[in-house]
């Protein structure tokens, strides 16, 4: 029997035509994953109905799931998942910069700001950053969507068990590929020779399966020739958060270590 259908999906809070969600198709079998195909959502609603496809399925998502405990107990927010993601639903955004602006104000310099307990293993910045970047936003408009569309997100929420959401961040596999050298710019005056070749170096190192993750990429040369072409890195990023997510199919709860807290989730394969 075949595994489930495993996705990753670049996940931007604003997508429009020319910067939309970018979702990868793939199928593990064994320790191959084959790239299906990239799509592209240009819009937060399409982003909903694409939620609503029937499963099996498991996706990656790069968006954070969770706020630090620290700052949801200091501003006297729910701390129930549920809860506490309703409440954070109903806030402007103007209304979340202005909290969390305080929140940072108030605190020392170098430790402005609150983290979760995945962040530091990750590398990855603060879920309640709201600039460069404003995952903060990526939060708020992308969890109401997984839990209204009833998924399940394990360790957090139970929803359907056969559409499963869990939390990526590509980051952190391309920088155990390439260590600390650029592969995307959204900017034009970014895209340099220097960032096309770390992608090729990331999409080689994937299909050679020099990862931690025991994993190697099943690409077609137009696949290939696509991913080093998206000088954005939003295929790339999707494929790498692909990888993250079949990765989980292979792991008890999903990759969770022990003791996660279930307010602040987990991030795959940190």
């Amino acid at each position: 029997m075949r595994d489930p259908s495993v996705f990753g999906i670049d996940f931007t809070s604003a997508p429009g035509a020319r910067k939309p969600i970018r979702v990868a198709a793939g199928q593990r079998q064994g320790a191959v994953v084959r790239l299906a195909g990239l799509t592209a959502l240009p819009s937060l609603e399409a982003f909903s109905a694409w939620l609503a496809r029937p499963g099996p399925w498991l996706a990656g998502l790069d968006l954070p799931f969770g706020l630090p405990r620290e700052l949801v107990e200091q501003l006297g927010w729910p701390t129930g998942y549920r809860a506490l993601m309703a409440h954070y639903a109903a806030l402007s955004r103007a209304e979340i910069r202005d909290l969390f602006a305080a929140f940072c104000d108030a605190r020392p310099a170098g430790a402005k700001f609150a983290h979760r307990a995945c962040d530091g293993p990750a590398g990855a910045s603060p879920s309640m950053k709201w600039v460069n970047p404003p995952v903060a936003w990526m939060l708020h408009a992308g969890v109401p969507r997984l839990i209204e569309a009833g998924v399940h997100l394990p360790g957090l929420l139970d929803g359907d068990a056969g559409r499963v959401a869990l939390e990526a961040y590509p980051g952190l596999l391309a920088r155990e590929l390439i260590g600390r050298r650029s592969y995307k710019s959204d900017a034009r005056a970014g895209r340099t020779p220097d960032r096309l070749i770390a992608r090729k170096d990331i999409v080689d190192a994937l299909e050679q399966g020099r990862t931690r993750l025991g994993l190697r990429l099943k690409l077609s040369h137009a696949q290939r020739d696509e991913l080093v072409a998206d000088a954005s890195g939003d295929s790339l990023d999707a494929v790498l958060a692909m990888l993250q997510a079949a990765w989980s199919t292979t792991q008890p709860r999903h990759g969770w270590p022990e003791g996660v807290d279930p307010l602040e989730g987990w991030i795959l394969s940190a």
